[in-house]
């Protein structure tokens, strides 16, 4: 059994504890407001963009536009979106494993899959897997603007669209990230970013044609490049504010755990105080009977 002194030392250790996960709670609520106004900001407009452009998809010719072509996926890619920092309780875990499950699937009719990682930890999770990488990102999500989003969808969009072409393009792209539900809750969204996936299937859902002004081609050259960064733009702000909830909620988790352990801690002190209290009595007695 250990001793007075060490239960001792172990409570202030907690204690210590406690009072860094309990900063690091408020850091994460203080953040995750910030977080969710500009995630529930941005989310209308994002929504309303994918309806029009899927909407958009089904009524035109695929062969109209290389975003919207379907082609055997030879070669994939994956935004992996993950944080650069952990104590987010499975916040990056998650993210990773359906992101493999992905890749095993993909792997057993493509030639190769590749990565485009944000975040330290989806990095680190595939580099140490051999993972082939296209792109990683690490703090970006530290300073999140609209300019970054920009800079990853065209990277992915050029990708795609020579992937007729060239080996180095690619046939398909998704979309791996946290999205946010609620202050405990994320879920895992898997989706596919390019081909465009069609709103709904079928001509007869539409019996009228868009007229288009000044061509077809220049309005969906400059509708579809702003889809994929307009979703880009969201899955950063969903994944930013889904993981200070993440993180918020296993601080105080933590921290609970930590104030049951110093009672559990104080009870043992208790115990180990009172034994040795017992003890001298015992020895006091035994003296004095031996002198007697």
């Amino acid at each position: 059994m250990p001793s007075l002194k060490q239960i001792r030392r172990r409570i202030s250790s907690v204690k210590n504890t406690q009072q860094i996960t309990r900063a690091m709670k408020m850091v994460a609520a203080a953040k995750l407001r910030r977080a969710q106004e500009n995630m529930f900001q941005a989310r209308p407009y994002s929504d309303q963009l994918r309806t029009v452009i899927r909407d958009l998809a089904a009524r035109t010719d695929k062969e109209s536009h290389p975003l919207l072509q379907v082609r055997e996926p030879k070669h994939v890619g994956m935004v992996v979106v993950t944080s650069d920092r952990g104590l987010a309780g499975g916040f990056n875990n998650n993210v990773c494993k359906a992101a493999q499950k992905v890749i095993n699937q993909e792997k057993e009719h493509a030639e190769d899959v590749r990565l485009i990682a944000i975040g330290r930890r989806g990095y680190d999770f595939f580099r140490k897997r051999d993972g082939e990488f296209i792109q990683h990102h690490i703090g970006l999500l530290n300073d999140l603007n609209f300019g970054t989003a920009v800079s990853i969808g065209s990277a992915v969009r050029k990708l795609y669209e020579v992937g007729f072409t060239e080996e180095s393009g690619l046939d398909r792209v998704y979309l791996i990230y946290n999205e946010f539900k609620s202050a405990i809750e994320q879920r895992v969204v898997t989706e596919q970013l390019f081909p465009i996936i069609p709103e709904l299937a079928g001509e007869e859902q539409y019996p009228t044609d868009f007229i288009y002004e000044p061509s077809e081609r220049a309005v969906l050259d400059h509708v579809l490049p702003l889809y994929a960064n307009v979703m880009l733009w969201r899955v950063l702000l969903e994944s930013n504010a889904a993981e200070h909830s993440a993180r918020m909620t296993a601080m105080e988790s933590a921290t609970n755990n930590a104030g049951d352990l110093i009672e559990k801690l104080t009870l043992q002190a208790n115990k180990a105080r009172q034994a040795a209290i017992t003890n001298e009595i015992l020895e006091v007695v035994t003296g004095a009977e031996a002198l007697g």
